[in-house]
């Protein structure tokens, strides 16, 4: 019985490994994650068929006939097998916290030479902030060199967000009023996705960014064009800002977003001025759309943009949406 139960278990142990259930690993820190993911689905894997076969047996057994309404045999207990089911569970949990703890230790380890990003979660929005040549690039988008180990510096404008990006297997909370961190070595280019994965309100399942692996030439003209961008004043720095900070909330044709947490733009805005729309970012609980709920848009824009930001992004949703 133990036998065809050690056999079952290792037959599933084998589908869960041999099959591709989880996302390529693409990046450095994804393979000994997975390893340990593998380590404990194994064992899982193993006992449950173990215990589950013993179950089923017992069950068959030692079944009793329809019309027998005695009294089971009295049971006794079993010292050796009591040791066994105590002592094994022991070990394995104890290898499983030894082999966990030795793969943390290595995947946090932050390398001497290294790059560094500064993200911001908000309610309902990833910001990435780069520090190059004494310049401060903030962009939507999370662009990091392939091959190149990176320091994610993490936190929280509001309440707890988790930074995630399934490929890279490493996640972490991001928390109001401290910095966490991760380390991350992508060593895939290609286009990704930046996932929160705590429940953070109404617009959590849209609360994702684009991540993007570069070659080195490719990272350093990305830096160069979000420089330039930067440097735009007017509608065109407002257009940026509109992604980054509002897009994955509101639809905008313009900006073609289609998000529906919030009212859509394009319906909303039209025959309004400036005024209106500056106080729809700053305070948005002024005038609430019929259809949709107070409290929803975060009430600190006019402390997280700056005066020229603010006006930027005032005058763009006012030239392709508003009053014109």
């Amino acid at each position: 019985m133990v036998l065809v139960g050690v056999a079952v278990g290792g037959a599933l142990a084998l589908v869960a490994v041999l099959i591709p259930w989880l996302p390529s690993a693409d990046a450095e820190e994804a393979g000994p994650v997975d390893q340990v993911y593998w380590f404990v689905t194994i064992i899982c894997i193993v006992i449950f068929a173990l215990v589950a076969g013993v179950s089923v047996y017992a069950v068959w057994k030692f079944r009793a006939a329809p019309d027998d309404e005695d009294d089971g045999s009295p049971i006794h207990g079993h010292t050796g097998l009591e040791v066994v089911w105590t002592a094994v569970p022991a070990a394995l949990v104890t290898a499983i916290s030894i082999y966990s703890g030795v793969v943390l230790v290595q995947i946090e380890r932050i390398p001497p030479e290294h790059r560094v990003v500064e993200v911001t979660a908000q309610q309902f929005a990833w910001s990435f902030t780069y520090e190059e040549n004494g310049t401060q690039i903030t962009s939507g988008t999370l662009a990091l060199p392939v091959d190149q180990p990176v320091e994610l510096k993490l936190t929280a404008r509001d309440v707890i967000h988790s930074f995630w990006v399934p490929e890279w297997r490493m996640k972490k909370d991001a928390v109001p009023g401290i910095e966490t961190d991760i380390v991350v070595t992508p060593s895939k280019v290609g286009n990704f996705t930046v996932v929160c994965t705590e429940l953070c309100g109404l617009g959590h399942a849209t609360m994702r960014a684009q991540a993007v692996v570069l070659t080195q030439q490719g990272f350093e003209d990305w830096l160069r064009e979000q420089r330039r961008l930067a440097e735009q004043a007017g509608s065109a720095q407002g257009a940026t800002l509109f992604t980054q900070q509002c897009g994955t909330c509101h639809a905008l044709a313009d900006a073609g977003t289609t998000a529906e947490v919030g009212p859509n733009l394009d319906n909303v805005l039209p025959g309004k001025g400036a005024d209106f729309i500056q106080e729809s970012i700053v305070n948005p609980n002024a005038e609430i759309t019929p259809g949709f709920q107070p409290d929803v848009m975060p009430g600190n824009f006019g402390e997280v943009l700056s005066q020229q930001q603010l006006d930027s992004l005032v005058e763009y949703l006012q030239e392709v949406a508003g009053q014109r």
